[in-house]
């Protein structure tokens, strides 16, 4: 097969295999559909082979070219093994989430951690690794104590870990997992000379291949579904991380093999299209899509955003997002319309 082939200055990188862990997520799914059609060949885990519904989405990709799939999971010990062996570049999208856990730690933090270095031990027994790109998340670089209007976080930023495990906000056990799994990650890499990239995304939004809507993409459109928990979900993120920034589904994958294809690439990289507020938000959304009746008025909520989220050093390494507030909305709303769960 071809594989992708991308020129920067002048430095060509030729990727012919790829292996994502976690293929069946809404994130990983769509970068099996963008690395098959670039005529990259792809090996993708997956937890259960036999659970055709949780894969039925990835099963109609193999039409599209050489999709392999592997059964592995997080906490087994060796078990990725078999689908790194021969890949050139390993996208490590999975993690443990499960929001509604009493037990935050050994559901999500733990095996995050774990896994991690479970994926990474695969990479370096492979041998044939020439890059391994991780998936983090803005919730590791973005949740503190703000004070202030005006902050720019930038790739040098660590979510604070002692503030989430002292006050335990809402949902907390997730930006602790994704923090200390990046740092995790980190520490093995310089361990064992393993090239590394992380790929820090904002809230993201737009069309999905998987039989379930993404939790990232009710959370976006919230105010369009008037769907209370998530909304006052919402205003959690921007009270804990001074505001809403929100990317693409497309321009996260692209970005993903962006990094993965220049040479020159390393350490961390924020990928956030976009930054607003709820009230901003709402009022974009008020105004464009009328027909949803959104609501305006949150009292005494903050009426701005305290922080933003900054792209530079991507956008500095050459790659140009796709999609503005508008585009990402109309994406979406479109594929709610389509799978009929959003009516005008």
């Amino acid at each position: 097969m071809a594989g992708v082939v991308q020129q920067y200055d002048n430095q060509e990188i030729k990727t012919k295999k790829a292996c994502i862990i976690g293929g069946t997520g809404f994130l990983a799914s769509q970068l099996v559909k963008l690395l098959l059609s670039k005529d990259v060949s792809v090996n993708t885990t997956v937890r259960d082979l036999g659970n055709e519904k949780k894969i039925s989405h990835l099963l109609a990709l193999q039409d599209l070219g050489d999709l392999k799939f592997f059964q592995a999971n997080l906490t087994d010990e060796g078990s990725f093994d078999a689908a790194v062996q021969g890949c050139d570049v390993v996208f490590l999208v999975a993690t443990p989430v499960n929001f509604a856990s009493q037990d935050p730690e050994n559901d999500m933090i733990k095996p995050a951690v774990f896994g991690v270095r479970n994926v990474l031990t695969a990479c370096v027994k492979a041998k044939t690794v020439k890059r391994v790109v991780l998936t983090s998340s803005a919730a590791a670089v973005s949740i503190k104590i703000i004070t202030e209007e005006g902050l720019v976080i930038t790739e040098e930023d660590w979510t604070d870990v002692d503030f989430l495990y002292s006050q335990k906000p809402s949902i907390w056990g997730y930006p602790v997992s994704k923090t200390l799994a990046e740092r995790e990650a980190w520490k093995f890499a310089k361990e064992n000379n393993l090239n590394l990239v992380t790929v820090i995304p904002s809230l993201i939004a737009g069309p999905s291949l998987t039989p379930d809507v993404p939790g990232s993409i009710g959370l976006a459109t919230c105010l369009l579904t008037g769907d209370d928990p998530l909304i006052n979900n919402l205003k959690g993120m921007e009270l804990g991380s001074g505001s809403i920034s929100i990317t693409h589904v497309e321009d996260v994958c692209r970005a993903h093999i962006f990094l993965a294809e220049k040479e020159s690439a390393s350490g961390r990289y924020i990928c956030s299209a976009v930054d607003t507020c709820v009230l901003d938000l709402a009022k974009f959304l008020s105004n464009k899509y009328p027909q949803y009746n959104v609501p305006t008025d949150f009292g005494e909520f903050p009426s701005k955003a305290k922080s933003v989220l900054s792209s530079e050093k991507l956008v500095n390494e050459g790659f140009k997002f796709k999609y503005g507030l508008e585009q990402i909305y109309d994406s979406t709303i479109e594929y709610l319309k389509s799978n009929d769960l959003l009516k005008d």
